[in-house]
């Protein structure tokens, strides 16, 4: 891995950690699903015009535009807007280590419903990340977490990891850009009509609040697609998937610089055995495709 790629995957890593933070200030002053649905609209009309620019256009196959809406709505839709509804009532760091979970409920899932193989390595890794998950669920329960709000994350995790394999086989056909901006409209339109019937728009203008809307519509939302698809066409998808092992930690650090949110020693070592359980899985994984390699 040369120096750019460690640069890449590293900025990746903060900015999506980053955006768990952003969510929790924004979700203060305005209602969660509409400001998704606004986030959505503005960045997906953005990366479909600059698409177009780019000479992008919508030749997709059946097959593609289903993985697109299927997948906008359980990531952009199911996923986010759980995630955001939930950090009305849960610390922005909780919501960051169960969504880092990602890489080890795709390979477990992998695992039960594709046969796919695992080394003893992977196999620690899933134990270790279930376990890091427990230390720090037990220490959050005692500490009276609010139990709403983390069963919308565990469920907001199934949806993206539903999300994650739907799109096994697929591909963009070049359209990166634009397959991104779809998914981000997909999400839109999915989420606006439960704003309309569900929510009460009442937004307290901020200065907070719009510099938590513009970071995540440019930051984790934008740019941090833009850098993860050129890390992965420059290492694969494999090898970029490693820099997950850092999520945990960042999303707990930013939350603790920017909110000051408390971090309890049980909470440091569930942080670190989670991380070391997605490092564990990734490498398993990467070993095994590898092999499988012509």
């Amino acid at each position: 891995m040369d120096i750019r790629a460690l640069g890449l995957g590293l900025t990746f890593a903060v900015l999506w950690s980053s955006a768990f933070t952003a969510a929790r200030i924004a979700v203060q002053y305005a209602p969660p699903f509409l400001m998704l649905s606004v986030r959505f609209l503005i960045a997906g009309a953005f990366a479909v015009g600059l698409a177009w620019l780019l000479g992008q256009r919508l030749r997709l196959s059946r097959a593609q535009w289903v993985a697109i809406i299927l997948f906008g709505i359980f990531q952009n839709g199911i996923y986010l807007g759980l995630n955001f509804l939930a950090m009305q009532k849960i610390e922005a760091g909780l919501a960051a280590i169960i969504a880092s979970m990602l890489p080890i409920a795709v390979a477990a899932s992998s695992w039960v419903l594709f046969r796919e193989k695992l080394s003893p390595l992977g196999i620690l890794g899933l134990c270790a990340g279930l376990v890091g998950v427990l230390i720090i669920m037990a220490a959050r329960l005692q500490g009276g977490v609010d139990l709403i709000g983390l069963v919308l994350c565990l469920v907001g995790l199934a949806a993206l990891t539903t999300a994650t394999l739907l799109m096994r086989g697929t591909n963009s056909s070049g359209n990166i850009l634009m397959v991104v901006g779809l998914q981000m409209l997909a999400g839109a339109a999915f989420l606006f009509p439960i704003s309309v019937l569900f929510e009460t728009w009442v937004v307290t203008p901020s200065l907070p609040l719009a510099l938590a809307f513009i970071y995540m519509t440019l930051f984790p939302g934008l740019i941090a697609t833009i850098i993860w698809f050129a890390l992965v066409n420059r290492i694969g998808a494999t090898r970029a998937a490693t820099f997950h092992f850092l999520n945990p930690f960042l999303g707990v650090l930013v939350a603790f610089i920017m909110l000051g949110e408390q971090v309890s020693l049980r909470d440091a070592f569930g942080v670190l055995v989670i991380s070391a359980g997605i490092l564990a899985v990734q490498i398993s994984r990467q070993n095994s495709r590898r092999r499988a390699a012509p």
